[in-house]
């Protein structure tokens, strides 16, 4: 068996620069790992299965089960042409634009020892930044991305216990016309029509700290810089590289 880590990302920032013509968006964004991470276990199977086990931290079954093709875990071991049986200890939360399932899949892809991130994109916009991890410029759909010096931060993540779509949030900020966010994030008016609960827990969490809560990524977490402990809150450090084995 092989542990290894999956940290978090965080997007400091998101400026969306078009949108092609097979409907995917193009960005211009900053991204960080976080010391936030899942685990993963994994058993290189010599009987060729491929099994996926999702559990949080009770152990328990984490979230619905996903249709084989849609779990990123598996999409990795198919595109790194490896078989193993995976047991994924979630730690960071599902829809919360932390790019949970990206960082699982990129997980797998270095254990195989995979490095091609335009290809790891095609898999899910975020397994490139995901695999390479660190702090840097993510552009195109996900694909192009450049490392940027190393900036020692923390920052305290708002866990809001609503989980965002990312397909939806893209689809709103296209039916509201392509709207620039005012913190950095064009997504968050769009997120906020698709989770119009947010804006309580946004506006909360700014009273309490004295801060102007951005978003992360399609949502639904919030996040400010340094360090704010308090409910539903985690304070995360960002980290040199994703880390490749526990």
């Amino acid at each position: 068996m092989i542990a290894a880590l999956a940290p978090a990302k965080l997007t400091l920032s998101l400026r969306i620069t078009g949108v092609r013509d097979d409907g995917y968006h193009e960005i211009d964004a900053e991204m960080v790992t976080l010391d936030l991470c899942d685990r993963l276990e994994i058993h290189p199977d010599s009987g060729g299965a491929v099994e996926v086990r999702m559990l949080d931290a009770a152990g328990d079954a984490f979230g619905a089960a996903l249709p084989v093709a849609d779990n990123l875990v598996v999409r990795a071991l198919s595109l790194a042409g490896r078989r193993a049986r995976v047991t994924v200890h979630k730690r960071i939360p599902a829809g919360a634009g932390l790019g949970g399932g990206s960082a699982d899949a990129a997980a797998v892809l270095r254990w195989a020892g995979f490095t091609d991130p335009v290809r790891a994109a095609s898999i899910g916009a975020d397994v490139a930044f995901c695999l390479i991890g660190g702090r840097a410029r993510v552009r195109g759909i996900g694909e192009i991305v450049e490392p940027l010096p190393y900036v020692h931060e923390q920052y305290t993540l708002l866990l809001v216990p609503r989980s965002c779509n990312t397909a939806a949030v893209y689809a709103a900020w296209d039916d509201l016309g392509g709207p620039a966010g005012p913190s950095g994030n064009d997504l968050e008016a769009a997120a906020l029509r698709v989770e119009p609960e947010l804006a309580a827990w946004r506006d909360e969490f700014g009273n309490a700290t004295g801060l102007t809560p951005r978003l992360a990524g399609s949502g639904s977490t919030w996040f400010v810089a340094g360090a704010h402990p308090g409910p539903n809150r985690v304070v995360a450090t960002t980290t040199e590289a994703a880390t490749p084995f526990a």
